[in-house]
């Protein structure tokens, strides 16, 4: 089974999907709530497992692009439900399980819901890898993260995101500050905006100039920052000579 929250500031709307998913969908899939706008959603998402977000596009206080970026903790499976179509691709871009038009009818939801079903389960949320564990404090939640887990942390600011195989956490805190609760031997200082564990780079092109480009296991792309060509050469290995100037 899985817990579903619908998001939608139309009564009417999230009254047809309610039923129109007890209809076709059984006991997979449970609404256990429903909101009105992005803020919300949020509160909610501090108290309440949600594996399954039928989420409308237009909202009050933001968007449903907008409440992604702001998801903290492993993140849902996303049905986006819209009266316009031109946010198709990038729903899609944002990893949609599907993109249902208004009015949804019940032959199409059935067919997100044999798709929802057909996905692997939602990764578990308190069962971290064997290592360092690291508490972070977003807002009310203290959320325990495994170190092993993390591939690369980016800062936007004064904020970071810790981006882990179990989703990306959004923390406020100095990237300088957080470095120095890692594992040194495990991350390198890529950029001075990012820090990727050693063992996530999957592949290492150089680009000249002192850069390079890392892809991780994630598929994320890191561009490296000039100033870090000796320590990326030194703790990759497999980095290949730039002789250009720092």
């Amino acid at each position: 089974m899985l817990t579903a929250v619908i998001v939608d500031d139309e009564p009417l709307a999230r009254q047809r999907l309610r039923r129109l998913l007890g209809k076709v969908a059984g006991t997979l899939v449970q609404v256990v709530a429903e909101c009105t706008d992005v803020d919300e959603l949020m509160r909610l998402a501090q108290r309440t497992q949600v594996d399954v977000l039928f989420l409308d596009i237009e909202l009050p206080g933001g968007n449903g692009f907008t409440a992604l970026r702001r998801w903290n903790g492993p993140p849902p499976k996303v049905v986006f439900v819209s009266a316009y179509d031109q946010h198709g691709v990038r729903a899609f871009e944002d990893r949609a399980v599907d993109y249902l038009l208004k009015p949804v009818s019940a032959e199409r939801l059935r067919d997100t819901v044999s798709r929802l079903a057909a996905l692997p389960d939602t990764p578990p949320r308190t069962t971290p890898a064997s290592g360092r564990v690291l508490s972070l404090q977003l807002g009310r939640r203290t959320v325990r993260v495994d170190e092993a887990d993390i591939q690369v942390v980016r800062a936007q600011g004064n904020y970071l995101d810790i981006e882990t195989k179990l989703g990306t956490f959004t923390y406020r805190r100095p990237l300088g500050e957080f470095i120095q609760a890692l594992d040194a031997r495990a991350f390198l200082r890529a950029h001075r905006s990012s820090v990727v564990r050693v063992a996530a780079v999957a592949e290492i092109l150089t680009l000249g100039s002192g850069r390079y480009r890392l892809t991780l296991d994630c598929g994320r792309v890191i561009v490296t920052g000039r100033r870090y060509r000796d320590e990326v050469q030194q703790r990759l290995a497999n980095a290949p000579c730039d002789g250009a100037p720092t």
